[in-house]
């Protein structure tokens, strides 16, 4: 398999988490849907990472569907539950950390335009949202080892790239003290091989 992404996509990131946690192999292809001689929209009419191509030639995109991809090859402990309503519910929680993330992007995307182009106003919508996606994330984590169920799985993965998002692109950002269980959560996961190797670069 290959893999399309750039080193400081968290979306890339939680399919790099992914493969290392189920133990597959696979070719990283880094590539920036920013660079003008970008190969991603060959692979992905959408001009976003990931993108993954299988062995046989196909190609999936966008990270929830590349995750679910994985989840069927049956590599590795399984990180959906069994039960489909099970596996809804972890769903959600991935698609919470996902919008987590979008918002983050798009905050940072609108602080990098010109001065007289940028609004703080939509800068503070997005991170209104990511702040109402970590309470909300915290409510759900209190009290618990895992974000859903006794063992670790895509949720925990999924929002445990998120915070490290807000680590890289928000390193102000006080979301421990106020969110001890995320606090604890994150540095469980950060503390795996996974997070160690695919931590993003400074950029």
């Amino acid at each position: 398999m290959k893999l399309f992404a750039s080193l400081t996509s968290p979306y890339a990131r939680k399919i790099r988490i992914l493969l290392a946690e189920k133990g597959l192999p696979f070719e990283l292809v880094v590539d920036s849907p920013w660079e003008a001689n970008t190969r991603i929209p060959t692979v992905n009419p959408l001009g976003k990472v990931p993108a993954l191509v299988t062995d046989d030639g196909e190609t999936f995109f966008d990270s929830p569907v590349i995750a679910a991809y994985i989840e069927t090859l049956d590599s590795g402990l399984p990180l959906l539950p069994k039960d489909p309503l099970q596996a809804v519910r972890v769903r959600q929680i991935e698609a919470l950390a996902d919008g987590l993330i979008d918002a983050a992007v798009l905050a940072v995307l609108e602080s990098r335009r010109p001065t007289g182009q940028r609004s703080d106003m939509e800068i503070d919508r997005q991170i209104e949202k990511v702040d109402r996606s970590v309470d909300e994330l915290e409510r759900r984590a209190a009290s618990r080892e895992w974000m859903h169920g006794d063992t670790m799985s895509l949720a925990d993965i999924s929002v445990a790239v998120a915070l490290g998002y807000l680590d890289l692109r928000f390193p102000d950002h006080e979301w421990r003290s106020a969110h001890p269980a995320l606090a604890a959560l994150a540095a469980h996961m950060f503390a795996r091989p996974s997070f160690a190797t695919t931590k993003p670069p400074v950029s």
